[in-house]
């Protein structure tokens, strides 16, 4: 089992020999009992926030959210949230308390916490403090509210989100009633700010049970994600498919590498299916144009979600491609280097990757295709092959010098770097300058 911090030990220890109450709570004890990493560590404590102040007089401290009886105090740099026990007593705006009553007891302050697992406090003193059993609920794998789960989503909406993010991370089940709830309380979550359910989105897709979140919980995804409707139960009448096109995009955003922008654009790679679906004479399913639809579609969502703009820019770029072949062909290769850059042209590979893992079994055996574009798009730029105006060995200056003017230089050192790329040419100065002027216009 992993400790607290030197920091967080210290401040507890502080606090109790002021006379004080003095526990680590919250996600960090959680995790310190699932034998994971503890990452920020918050403290609640029975004293009050001047007194917080005072007991860390010869420290740095923050007024966090004094009001709301938060003081971060800064120890050996590490940052610590030290709040004093409270009750919360309504919640108009669906997000913040309207009133904040401290309260001597850490019973009460438990208790208007969101989730079990999230509602067990610590100290190296007197161990685990756990007035819900939650320990039980984190042996058993299950995400569980503290009290009646339609207040707890009711208080704040947000929290919903929070569930399912928590057991797509964890890999815990959401007890019967908590998720009853998260259903009947679904659409609170349009009071929710969008930055806010960007910022659970970008976790919960990260997480390794996120296949199950998905396709289990589509009805209240859809809530935050309309480009997501329609998807559940959508044949797609095609013999590469065996799933609807929800469990396929489900299968394709569990089986790419958990980065953020990778799981977004495997989330969105298919959202326009939907609007472009036909049948041929044969009875057979196409999708026509669906890769511009859906990068369309996931651009305005991810605008909509307050995304920050390289995420954004690199989701639908590979949305609009994802659907492209790309041949064995160091030409090819060189042209996608080229237009994407070498980054996203390895996210490209692994999105195919995984969207080939979500078509029928027969069709799953292209990791050797996919290996060998891998192997070639690193030995071009291991030989630092020309494939972009970088490398060319001329540039504007060297036009500039034979009479090019304007748009005259752009136009040419791209028709010669298509020249180099497809062997036309070499990347020699005097042989670029000669094509330049032989095909100046």
């Amino acid at each position: 089992m992993n400790l607290l911090s030197k920091e967080a030990e210290s401040a507890i220890k502080l606090l109790q020999k002021s006379g004080y109450e003095a526990y680590a709570v919250g996600g960090c004890v959680r995790d310190m009992i699932m034998g994971r990493e503890c990452q920020d560590t918050d403290i609640t404590t029975s004293a009050l926030p001047e007194e917080i102040k005072e007991v860390f007089s010869s420290f740095r401290t923050v007024d966090t959210g004094i009001r709301h009886g938060t003081v971060t105090v800064i120890i050996n740099g590490a940052p610590l949230e030290i709040t004093t026990y409270r009750i919360e007593k309504g919640y108009s705006d669906g997000r913040h308390p309207d009133k904040v009553i401290f309260t001597p007891e850490l019973t009460e302050d438990l208790k208007r916490r969101d989730f079990t697992v999230n509602s067990i406090a610590y100290c190296s003193e007197k161990g685990f403090i756990d007035p819900f059993a939650g320990i039980d609920d984190i042996k058993r794998k299950v995400i569980r509210c503290v009290g009646n789960p339609a207040e707890r989503f009711t208080e704040d909406s947000l929290r919903i989100l929070r569930g399912l993010r928590f057991s797509s991370v964890l890999g815990f089940e959401i007890e019967k009633n908590t998720a009853e709830a998260m259903r009947e309380c679904k659409e609170l979550l349009k009071i929710v700010s969008n930055e806010r359910i960007f910022s659970e989105l970008s976790k919960l897709l990260c997480g390794r049970n996120v296949r199950e979140i998905i396709v289990s919980y589509s009805d209240i995804l859809e809530v935050i994600l309309p480009e997501i409707k329609g998807m559940k139960g959508f044949d797609q009448y095609n013999f590469h498919h065996i799933y609807d096109i929800l469990n396929h995009t489900a299968a394709v955003t569990e089986s790419i590498p958990p980065l953020p922008h990778l799981r977004f654009a495997a989330l969105f790679h298919d959202c326009g299916k939907t609007d472009c679906f036909s049948l041929d004479e044969k009875g057979i399913g196409h999708f026509y144009s669906h890769p511009s639809v859906s990068a369309k579609k996931a651009d305005e969502a991810l605008l909509r979600l307050r995304s920050d703009t390289k995420t954004r820019e690199k989701v639908v770029k590979l949305v609009k491609v994802h659907d492209t072949p790309i041949e064995e062909s160091e030409r090819i290769i060189k042209k996608r280097l080229r237009s994407m850059g070498d980054e996203l042209f390895f996210d490209l590979i692994k999105l195919q990757r995984a969207d080939t893992k979500g078509l029928a079994p027969e069709f799953h055996g292209r990791e050797e295709h996919f290996d060998t574009l891998e192997k070639m798009a690193r030995e071009i730029l291991e030989s630092e092959a020309c494939f972009s105006l970088r490398n060319l060995k001329i540039n504007g200056n060297d036009l500039i010098k034979e009479g090019f003017k304007g748009r005259e230089i752009g136009t040419a050192l791209s028709s010669a770097l298509e020249a180099v790329i497809d062997s036309r040419i070499k990347n020699e100065k005097e042989e670029l300058l000669s094509f330049c002027l032989k095909h100046k216009r």
